[in-house]
């Protein structure tokens, strides 16, 4: 689930793009222990960059669907407010900026947290309810605990799966006072067995006239993108980086390219997917020329390898 980058990681995708993030977005599995992951966000810190970490409640890899404890319900019932509330003091005692989510990509079926998993014998317009005080819960924790170094991102897909009216992200939206930035994935081919791969630029319209009708007053960010190793891959990515750097998109103040190996494909389980800018000469072009010359860019790398 990616939380295991390593300084070698971040090293190479410092050399490949000839600049530092930042910002360096990690997965904290709750699988893997509940506990500020203070050791990975003091190596971010001391490397120069702020860590953003991605909060997983996932009770193992793979992902179960729904999950049989980190329920919506459960968050709601407090059954893990001393974790919360633990993690937040740690949070609060680093001191220094971080970044922080739960929930991503709440609007696909990929994750326990959308609401096709947490109805709990109620509607699915319950079950976005159930998100929205969730979030709200999670972050009323960290204000009690002082833990106001948290910029607070409540992340989306821009496609709704399902593609149904109550799954809309705006459904899960918990509000502007809950929510410091909103950000989204754009990917273009994710696997080898992709054929269609939307432009990140189709992808981008769309959903960023939905975030800033949504949250008129917030900022905007590009949380994860990226494309597989492949035609056309430095072409897709050429085009996203000049509209991302030309501000096409004026409330953008960031994006961090997915630096990431895995194997998810359906159609071939042995297959990997290679997006690591540092596996590509024509990314390595592209990225140096485009993002390490650029004094403006306010990018960052998601350095896990696994999603």
């Amino acid at each position: 689930m990616g939380s295991d980058f390593t300084p070698s990681d971040v090293a190479a995708f410092e050399d490949a793009t000839g600049k530092r993030p930042v910002w360096i977005y990690f997965c904290h599995n709750w699988y893997e222990g509940r506990r500020f992951p203070w050791q990975t966000a003091e190596f971010v810190r001391s490397h120069g960059s702020i860590p953003y970490l991605r909060l997983m409640l996932l009770s193992g890899s793979p992902i179960a669907l729904p999950d049989p404890v980190f329920t919506l319900e459960n968050i709601l019932r407090g059954r893990f407010d001393d974790d919360f509330r633990r993690w937040m003091r740690d949070a609060r005692r680093f001191g220094t900026p971080l970044i922080a989510e739960y929930g991503v990509e709440v609007n696909g079926f990929w994750f326990p947290w959308n609401g096709s998993y947490n109805r709990e014998g109620g509607t699915y317009a319950d079950a976005t309810d159930r998100f929205r005080r969730a979030y709200r819960h999670i972050v009323q924790i960290s204000r009690e605990e002082g833990a106001r170094n948290i910029r607070w991102v409540f992340h989306v897909d821009p496609w709704d799966e399902p593609v149904v009216d109550w799954n809309r992200f705006e459904n899960y939206y918990p509000g502007d006072e809950w929510v410091d930035w909103v950000g989204v994935s754009v990917y273009g081919r994710q696997v080898p067995s992709d054929i269609y791969y939307p432009s990140f630029r189709e992808q981008m319209d769309w959903v960023y006239g939905r975030l800033t009708k949504l949250a008129p007053s917030k900022p905007v960010i590009v949380c994860e993108f990226g494309t597989i190793k492949g035609a056309p891959q430095a072409a897709w990515a050429r085009a996203a980086l000049t509209d991302l750097i030309g501000h096409r998109w004026p409330r953008l103040i960031g994006f961090a390219w997915w630096n990431a190996r895995f194997r998810n494909d359906p159609r071939n389980a042995r297959s990997e997917s290679v997006m690591t800018v540092q596996a590509s000469p024509k990314l390595v072009e592209l990225f140096r020329k485009q993002v390490g010359n650029e004094p403006r860019v306010l990018s960052g790398a998601a350095a896990a390898r696994l999603k």
